[in-house]
């Protein structure tokens, strides 16, 4: 079984990979590993974000390899055959010029300049204020996300890039109870509700993170 360190702390974001990656893989999250460093995410693109979060655990889980063993040994799987998997995802408003974008966890605390991310609550209040306004026809949108794979133990071939989108619209109210960030606004391509209704299931058929997710397992299964 391959095993994976999944570069987050966010909960729902650990267990939304783990749903589309299957029992066939083994995970672990940040929440693992205590130690591991934090990373500024201030790069100016998802996929510089998700480059950054990746090399600082590889470099943290090679330096502390007793922590890619679930047994805690010597003589364990080895780093060979551990990945680390980083992502950076976010919501891109065609009207509002791509924003949030990079900014999405943190849309609502850049008018206070306080630290660290929002609520969901906050920046899904922010956005819709910013689009009061904007008529159904001008609310389009698409989910992006970018993930980086890193083979630990096999440095040498560099990071592997894999890129998810989902077009949709956004929403004039928050509707449904499920998923998390701007889902109870996005209502994609196709459908007449918003990711928060449609549940987990059916979202991790379509999702942006489930396409990228889906072209990272046809790559795993071919090396």
């Amino acid at each position: 079984m391959k095993e994976f360190f999944i570069a987050t702390r966010n909960q729902h974001k650990a267990q939304e990979i783990m749903a589309v990656l299957g029992g066939e893989f083994g995970c672990r999250t940040l929440r693992d590993c205590a130690s591991a460093p934090e990373v500024e995410e201030d790069a100016d693109s998802f996929a510089g974000n998700a480059r950054k979060k990746a090399a600082a655990l590889a470099s943290w889980l090679e330096k502390n390899p007793r922590a890619a063993d679930r047994k805690g040994g010597k003589g364990g799987r080895g780093l060979a055959e551990v990945y680390v998997l980083a992502d950076d995802s976010g919501l891109e408003v065609d009207v509002l010029n791509g924003a949030p974008g990079v900014y999405s966890a943190r849309f609502a605390a850049m008018d206070s300049g306080a630290k660290g991310n929002s609520t969901d609550a906050e920046n899904n209040a922010k956005l819709l204020r910013l689009l009061a306004t904007v008529p159904a026809e001008k609310r389009t949108a698409r989910f992006r996300c970018v993930m980086v794979l890193i083979r630990l133990g096999q440095r040498e071939t560099g990071p592997v890039v894999f890129d998810g989108v989902c077009e949709g619209m956004i929403g004039f109210e928050p509707r449904g109870k499920g998923g998390f960030g701007y889902d109870p606004l996005f209502m994609p391509v196709g459908h007449a509700v918003s990711f928060a209704e449609l549940g987990a299931e059916v979202k991790n058929t379509m999702s942006h993170r489930a396409k990228a997710l889906e072209k990272l397992k046809q790559y795993l299964a071919g090396i």
